[in-house]
């Protein structure tokens, strides 16, 4: 990588411009970058990107992100990307073991592993221990994603029905998988909040009018879509009292949070009546409006008489966004629940049982299909909450090649869900140093985050215009030290490459 050099017939720098220069050139390139936020993409990614307009008043939370220009080029309307030449140099794999070793030095106790591979090629140009498993934490999620659009498609969608129960007036809720309902009306540019409880309970009264319903309405709840423990037994009771995670439910708001605007705290532990308690407030609000009453209270089917079934009427029913946008928010945010739910829907599609034990078979039966060796791998949930994971910074690193590849389209819709180093998601706040400068916009990565383990996986085009992949893996790391910067130096390295 060159240096910089001052422009011709400029003085030094002195004073307060002295001491500050380096965070005022982090500042300016991170701004150069953001408009519009710069970031390399390979050939295999031409094409309309897969997220979905945004609207104007749609809070940030739930935005799709649009596709963001690649290193050297530009993106025009459609979302297109210029193209990557082949021929752009390699990193000499010792010249990159020098910098990443040095890089890679935990501050305490633990160490790293990790892998770097040429995404065209598949070749190693860095191997540190990349085929030992470790705890991969929210890493876990890769692999989930990628399970969940292979087996579902990046296009389908969830529904949530309201249909006739046996009774004359009675109403079924019925979870179709979609647990980012929101309770007012539906926002169809939204992801979280993309179909709402408020239209489908309009919807509803709309059909039982058109029925000529007159007797008051009775709501119930069918749930039944998922099956096993509700929660996994290998996650740490205190990570579900904080709102790591909850039990799961076909149907949820707000990814099971009382808050659209908040990812912390407490989640709601019963997240499917909640949801159930919303549709009744507005669909009492509704019947009240066309003269229809509503019988208090919410009763929930009994486990093995579910009435929302093939054959009942369906009397209105909501869908979700696509688990394209879905899989990109999950990425985006870490979310435990929604990649739990995801893992269960991908499982139901692939004929397993909504189970926390389908949705481990479902993502494993995925790596097998993408040949991705896995036989040392060992899954206890699909999110990486449980500690008991093990996966290698290889098998991290191959599911990163197969999103890139291009090989299976399908696996495109999860490009964009990559955190941006330095702008957007869980890297949003992270490479802001002079150390990282090389590699903010450029990055493009998956977090994980646990207290004695770290992990950061993606992609990013390099200095030649080499797209390469990456896995980093820290366990054993002493909680609170500076290990993430470790990981953003390693990412940002491979940014700047050179390396020759």
């Amino acid at each position: 990588m060159k240096r910089r050099t001052s422009r011709p017939g400029a003085g030094p720098a002195t004073g307060p411009l002295r001491r500050n220069l380096p965070l005022l050139l982090q500042t300016l390139l991170v701004a150069a970058l953001a408009l519009p936020a710069g970031v390399a993409l390979a050939p295999a990614f031409l094409g309309p990107a897969s997220s979905a307009a945004t609207g104007e008043n749609t809070p940030t939370w739930q935005q799709v992100p649009g596709t963001l220009a690649p290193r050297g080029g530009t993106a025009d309307g459609s979302g297109g990307i210029g193209p990557l030449t082949a021929a752009a140099p390699r990193p000499a794999p010792g010249d990159l073991a020098a910098q990443l070793n040095e890089t890679l030095k935990t501050d305490g106790a633990g160490d790293f592993t990790g892998m770097v591979q040429d995404a065209l090629t598949g070749d190693v140009l860095f191997d540190r221990s990349g085929d030992a498993v470790r705890v991969p934490a929210s890493n876990m999620k890769l692999l989930t994603a990628a399970a969940a659009l292979r087996t579902l498609g990046p296009e389908r969608r969830f529904s949530t029905r309201a249909v006739a129960g046996g009774a004359p007036g009675t109403v079924v809720l019925t979870g179709g998988g979609d647990v980012l309902l929101g309770a007012g009306e539906s926002v169809p540019d939204a992801v979280l909040g993309h179909a709402g409880l408020a239209t489908l309970a309009q919807s509803t009264v709309r059909a039982l009018v058109a029925g000529n319903v007159t007797v008051p309405l009775t709501v119930q709840l069918d749930d039944s879509l998922f099956t096993g423990p509700a929660l996994n037994p290998a996650w740490s009771p205190e990570d579900v009292a904080a709102g790591e995670v909850a039990p799961l439910f076909p149907l949820a708001l707000n990814s099971a949070r009382f808050d659209p605007a908040s990812t912390t705290g407490p989640r709601p532990q019963d997240a499917a009546m909640t949801a159930a308690e919303a549709f009744y407030a507005q669909l009492s609000t509704a019947a009240a409006a066309a003269g229809l009453s509503v019988a208090p209270g919410v009763g929930r089917v009994p486990a093995g008489n579910a009435e929302g079934d093939a054959e009942a009427r369906v009397l209105a029913e909501v869908q979700s966004a696509t688990v394209g946008q879905q899989v990109d928010l999950l990425l985006r945010t870490s979310d435990n629940y929604l990649a739990e739910t995801m893992g269960r829907m991908a499982a139901i599609a692939a004929g397993k049982t909504g189970s926390n034990d389908g949705a481990v078979a479902a993502v494993l039966e995925q790596l097998d299909d993408l040949e991705i060796p896995a036989g040392t791998l060992r899954a206890a949930d699909v999110s990486g909450l449980a500690l008991d994971n093990q996966v290698s910074a290889r098998q991290l690193a191959g599911v990163v090649r197969a999103i890139t590849s291009g090989t299976d389209t399908r696996l495109r819709a999860a490009l964009a869900g990559f955190p941006v180093a330095g702008l957007t998601g869980t890297l949003g706040d992270r490479y802001v140093d002079a150390a990282t400068a090389r590699g903010a916009g450029l990055v493009r990565a998956k977090t994980g985050t646990l207290n004695t383990v770290l992990a950061l996986s993606g992609y990013v085009v390099d200095a030649d215009g080499r797209l390469l992949v990456f896995s980093f893996i820290g366990n054993g790391l002493t909680p609170g030290a500076a290990n993430k910067a470790a990981l953003d130096r390693a990412a940002s390295v491979l940014a700047g490459c050179g390396c020759r």
